[in-house]
């Protein structure tokens, strides 16, 4: 099924130095883009994290620190990144957990102006996972009656993303063939950061989703517990989720 598009579609996959959001790097990048015209493009990039990458992650993706070693650091093609993603919604194999968060905190990192909050994200392996309970693998043998090459080479897995997808659409008629409706069917959770560490509760406040102050909101959290504002800020938690917390303290000081 082709997809109906209001905004040019963004179809990727990051290979990293391992799982950690806020600490992580991203090694490669592939994304295959898709227009509401039909016109697609693609491109594949190593990157130079700065950082060692462990032996046991590259034992996943195969990419090694002499394969980056000359490849451009971040900060280098984020502008370009950032310019050719404008405009764009998103769509990833659990992207919505984790390659969103990541590249959000690369971008930050750089200081790069580029605000993700305002696209939107299809996660394609959350639809699955309503639907079938798979794997990626498992995900395209069952949509696309392929076997998926290359598994864990950020290239095969977009495309493998796609394709998916658009099976997925011709599978399940009650499936919107719409972004915006597939981004939220693809969502878990209301979250107001990428990771899902505060998100909106039932009444469109943002409240804590992890920790003993799990399920509270977070200006109740923070004026009853000025100092819980300095761990998270001075703790191993994304950038994006830092960020959040500030405009939330913020707001509050300033009665807004």
């Amino acid at each position: 099924m082709k997809l109906n598009l209001r905004n040019p579609l963004i179809f990727f996959d990051l290979e990293t130095t391992g799982i950690d959001v806020a600490n992580d790097r991203i090694v490669e990048i592939s994304y295959f883009k898709l227009y509401p015209n039909g016109d697609e493009e693609s491109k594949t990039m190593k990157i130079n994290p700065t950082i060692p990458i462990p032996e046991k992650v590259v034992a996943i993706h195969g990419i090694r620190d002499e394969d980056v070693r000359d490849a451009p650091t971040f900060s280098e093609i984020a502008r370009s990144l950032a310019q050719a993603f404008e405009g764009c919604d998103f769509a990833g194999y659990n992207s919505n957990k984790f390659d969103i968060p990541l590249l959000a905190e690369e971008f930050l990192r750089t200081n790069t102006d580029i605000d993700l909050k305002k696209r939107k994200f299809v996660d394609i392996q959350v639809i699955f996972h309503k639907k079938e309970q798979r794997t990626l693998s498992a995900a395209y043998k069952f949509y696309c009656d392929k076997t998926l090459n290359g598994a864990h080479t950020a290239e095969a897995d977009t495309k493998a993303t796609y394709e998916i997808l658009k099976a997925q659409l011709d599978r399940y008629p009650d499936l919107p063939n719409d972004v915006d409706e597939l981004a939220k069917y693809s969502s878990q959770n209301r979250n107001v950061d990428f990771l899902g560490r505060i998100i909106l509760d039932d009444d469109g406040r943002e409240s804590f989703n992890f920790g003993k102050y799990k399920g509270q909101r977070v200006d109740d959290v923070l004026k009853k517990d000025p100092g819980y504002y300095s761990w998270m800020m001075n703790g191993q938690f994304p950038l994006y989720t830092k960020k959040v917390l500030t405009s939330i303290k913020l707001r509050g000081a300033f009665g807004k």
